[in-house]
């Protein structure tokens, strides 16, 4: 028996394809006057080294529009914990549509921490950078409290969207979640939200708080 032939049979094929949909967010987000429906999945397909990677996010703003951000990527593992992603963004809801090139790098840091960090470039000399990072601890191996940091930041203003330059702004979320089974688990937590710079202006402008604490409760859920 060849080394492939018992490879297949042991499922070891690392050239073999496989793919996933992951729902990480699905919630209600509330405050004193409203509650609102986010989102946050992904879904990809490949083999071991390379993947595609397609990536949606949906924000509820203060003017009751959702803010969608929507990408399509090609992930290729580079070392052990880590991979390099190059692709497309686009963003949808207040303001006109926005497209950008995106590259980047996600992986797994020290201390089990999740880090994802990507640059774009978009047109009319556009170019924003991103940086998330979230960690799981584990108080049973069914209750688990995760950890949630993003940031988002430009290099130009984009007025039509109400976005400043520099730090734009920031998100700090603690979220609680029971694995029913790994696949399904729902969660409660908090999230704070602020805008910086010329987007907590702009938030000002429209009678709006530049910053808000929210409760959130959601599903958690892949296949």
């Amino acid at each position: 028996m060849s080394y492939k032939e018992m490879a297949a049979m042991m499922e070891m094929d690392d050239a073999a394809t496989f793919g996933k949909v992951m729902l990480d967010q699905l919630e209600l987000e509330a405050d004193s006057g409203h509650t609102l429906l986010a989102w946050d999945g992904q879904a990809w397909y490949g083999s071991d080294y390379n993947k595609v990677w397609l990536k949606s996010e949906g924000l509820p703003n203060d003017g009751d529009k959702t803010d969608a951000r929507n990408e399509l990527l090609w992930d290729r593992i580079v070392t052990r914990w880590w991979s390099v992603q190059a692709g497309v963004r686009y963003d949808l809801g207040q303001g006109p549509a926005r497209g950008w090139a995106a590259a980047g790098i996600e992986g797994l840091a020290p201390y089990w921490f999740d880090l994802e960090a990507t640059f774009y470039v978009g047109d009319e000399g556009r170019t924003a950078a991103r940086l998330r990072a979230e960690r799981d601890l584990l108080i049973t191996q069914r209750l688990i409290v995760q950890s949630e940091f993003e940031t988002d930041l430009y290099g130009k203003p984009d007025v039509a969207r109400q976005i400043g330059s520099g730090i734009s702004d920031l998100q700090l979320a603690l979220r609680v979640r029971y694995e029913i089974r790994r696949e399904l688990a729902p969660y409660v937590g908090l999230t704070w939200r602020r805008d910086f710079g010329a987007t907590a202006q702009f938030a000002r402008d429209d009678a709006v708080a530049p910053s808000a604490l929210l409760w959130i409760a959601g599903l958690r859920a892949w296949f």
